[in-house]
Order: structure tokens, then sequence, then C-alpha cells
């Protein structure tokens, strides 16, 4: 063995000698101050020092959200406006109010376009009009006085079952004419509408026949047919039938009235004869001092009415 296997073990156990006393100062040292040292609750004890928090590695603290600004009145109303939440509901009332909306205007227009003709009329024609409105205003203000006066003399007279028998018979012969019971004549007019296109219709011929009787018309008779209050018109084939009689062009009116009134009131702006030449007929109108209508309507006993005087 070496020397310096010799001297090794006295090395070693010098050192091992050396150390118990060095260490036992070191660990009485740290016995008598371990007490003192830890002498804080122990809910501290388990705080994480701020040597360790600020050495130990982690994710940096995010800053704090700055607050957001307060809105206006006016921008909160536009958020809560824009971008629009429609509903099912909303879309619905909004339809129905465009519909609504919609059928406004097209009404309008038609009241306007009916209007426009009188709005663009010359003032002949606006002076015509109204001389027969004023006509039709006194042809009613006579017919009162007349009824007027028939209930005078009713009243008034000293036999008054003969008078109202005179009565009654005029009464019966007036609504005889009214029915086309009885013939009637008088002076009117003549109107006669050619038809060579084949574009006239029923319809156009009613709005002729109550053109006519708004103007004053006792009695009206178109191509031997009696015209009364129940008469009705269709189409059929390329001509019209009236109460069921089929007639053909060229339809020719005979009408009792004031000629002076009837014809005005056809030949109006927009009114029956330029109505029926933009359907490329011709009108031609005649005045008379005598019409006679004769074509007859049979009686009809009502089948369930009864005179309440009985």
């Amino acid at each position: 063995m070496s020397e310096h296997d010799e001297t090794r073990p006295g090395e070693q156990g010098d050192t091992r000698a050396e150390r118990p006393e060095g260490g036992g100062d070191a660990g009485n040292r740290l016995r008598k101050e371990l007490p003192q040292e830890v002498s804080a609750p122990v809910p501290a004890a388990r705080e994480t020092p701020p040597a360790e928090t600020e050495s130990a590695p982690g994710p940096a603290a995010e800053p704090e959200a700055a607050p957001e600004p307060r809105l206006t009145g006016r921008q909160r109303l536009v958020q809560g406006l824009w971008p629009p939440r429609v509903t099912r509901a909303q879309l619905i009332v909004a339809l129905l109010l465009f519909g609504l909306g919609f059928g406004l205007a097209v009404q309008v227009a038609s009241n306007s376009d009916g209007d426009s003709a009188l709005r663009g009329a010359r003032q002949e024609d606006l002076v015509r009009i109204l001389d027969e409105l004023d006509d039709r205003t006194q042809r009613l203000e006579d017919e009162k006085q007349g009824l007027e006066k028939q209930r005078d003399e009713l009243e008034n007279s000293s036999d008054q079952a003969e008078e109202a028998r005179k009565q009654t018979i005029e009464k019966e012969r007036q609504l005889g004419i009214l029915a086309g019971t009885v013939a009637a004549q008088g002076p009117g007019i003549t109107m006669t509408i050619e038809d060579t296109k084949g574009t006239v219709e029923a319809d156009m011929l009613l709005d002729a026949i109550q053109e006519l009787r708004a103007a004053g018309a006792e009695a009206i008779q178109v191509n031997g047919v009696r015209v009364v209050a129940g008469t009705y018109l269709a189409d059929s084939g390329k001509g019209v039938s009236v109460d069921g009689n089929k007639i053909n062009a060229p339809y020719r009116f005979k009408v009792i009235g004031k000629p002076q009134d009837l014809e005005p009131a056809l030949n109006i702006p927009g009114g029956v004869v330029q109505t029926l030449e933009k359907e490329q007929a011709t009108v031609t109108v005649e005045r008379s001092t005598k019409i006679v209508v004769d074509a007859l309507r049979a009686a009809k006993r009502p089948d369930y009415a009864r005179s309440s005087s009985q």
C-alpha cells in the first residue's frame, strides 16, 4: 500500500471527527432560532414568500379593462334601431300596410282619371253641364210642386171620392208608361250606334241607358225592346241580349223626354258618345218633337205582394 493510501484513512477520520463539531453548533443555533422565526400564524406560513412569487415563472397579470364610455340617449336610440330586428309578425304587418297603401293609391289615381275629363274641358262644355244640372233640379222641383198640387186638390175638393178616382186613373197611366205596359209618345231623341268593328259591349249600352234615365228619360226603347226598371243586358255572341232578347248592331234608341236635357247628357266630356267613339263606333243623336215608343211589356201580377188597403 502506498503512502497516499495510508494517509487517506487518517484524513478521512479527521474529517469525520470535525463534522460533528461544526454540524452540532450549527444545529443548536437552528434549534434555538427556529421557534422565534416560526412565530407567525399558520395561514401566514402557507402564503408564498415574496421572493418565490417574484422568482417563480408564470403568466403576466392582465391589465384591467378600461371602463366603457357612457352613451348618450341618441346613441342608445340608434343602437336600438339599427341594425333592424324584423320578426315575422312585423313583416306581416308591413305587408298588410303596403297592400292598404297600394289600394288607396290606385283608388286616388282612378278618381283623378275620372275628374281629368272635366278638368280639361272647355268653358262651353262646363257651361252646358251646369245648365243640365240646373234643368234637372228644376224638373225635380216641378215634380214636387205637381204632387203638392194633387194633395191640395184632394184635400179641398167637395167630392173627394171623384177627385181621388181621377188622380188614380192618371197615376195608373203614368205607372203604365214606366212599367212599359202602355205605349207612349212625346218629344225626345233618337240615338243610333253603328258598330262595324263589333267592339260595343253590353255594359256600354247599359251606361247609355243609365245616363238617359238620369237626364229625365221617361220611356226608352232599344231595337224593339222596351226598357223598364228591371231590364238587364248581357253580351251574346257578336250582339247584345236585352231581357233575353238578342239584338244586333246598329243599336237604335228611342227616348221620350226633354231633348234639351237628353242630348247634352250624352255629349258631355268623357260621357257616352266619347266612350263609344273610342271603341271605333259611330254615334248619331237626333232631336224630334214626336217620338213613339210602342214596344210593350206584359203586365205581371205579383205572386205574393198584395195591396195593404185590401
